[in-house]
């Protein structure tokens, strides 16, 4: 496609961009993280089931990463600098990530890296009510996590919808008459 087609959908995208950006504060979403999951809506292949997987492997890291952690607590500190707990609690939850490939809905397994990914960027960065339980941290992380996911995801959607339409009517030429098919100039009207 010759740039001059592909520039519109250039500007489309950019007005959804600025637009996410505008909207974050009113809707209370983290904008990185539904700028990442835009970009693994196309990772993942650009339809609404696979962006579906993305949400669900995003909610499975989140869960992954709070076994992580509730399983490395209760390994205690044990090993060289006590970090042997958290290093053998990662072995045992990656053990069952990569395991759910087998398991439909959930078997896009790089979403589930990047969502725990995600999740734990959200612990370390969320700043947390005095006073608050790991539960009550994990639920704030989590819930930021979904709903960022979530918008990200349908801009991904109004991506495709937007660019196929466009695609259809501007880009793609209309089909040529069937052989042997009378056409308005073939007869002179």
């Amino acid at each position: 496609m010759p740039y001059s087609k592909l520039f519109p959908i250039t500007v489309f995208i950019a007005a959804q961009a600025m637009f996410m950006m505008i909207i974050e504060s009113p809707l209370g979403f983290v904008s990185w993280i539904a700028f990442q999951a835009w970009a693994m809506y196309f990772l993942a292949g650009g339809t609404p089931k696979m962006g579906a997987k993305v949400l669900a492997g995003y909610f499975g890291g989140a869960v992954a990463s709070v076994a992580i952690m509730e399983l490395a607590k209760a390994l205690g500190d044990w090993g060289v600098g006590g970090s042997w707990n958290l290093y053998l609690a990662v072995f045992v939850v990656v053990i069952f990530v990569i395991s759910a490939e087998k398991v439909p809905g959930f078997d896009f397994v790089p979403s589930w890296f990047i969502g725990a990914g995600v999740f734990f960027g959200l612990m370390n960065l969320d700043t947390f009510a005095e006073g608050a339980t790991a539960w009550d941290m994990y639920l704030q992380s989590g819930e930021k996590l979904m709903w960022a996911a979530l918008v990200g995801l349908v801009f991904g959607a109004v991506t495709v919808v937007f660019r196929t339409w466009y695609e259809q009517r501007f880009v793609t030429p209309p089909a040529a008459p069937a052989a042997g098919t009378a056409t308005k100039e073939a007869v002179g009207v």
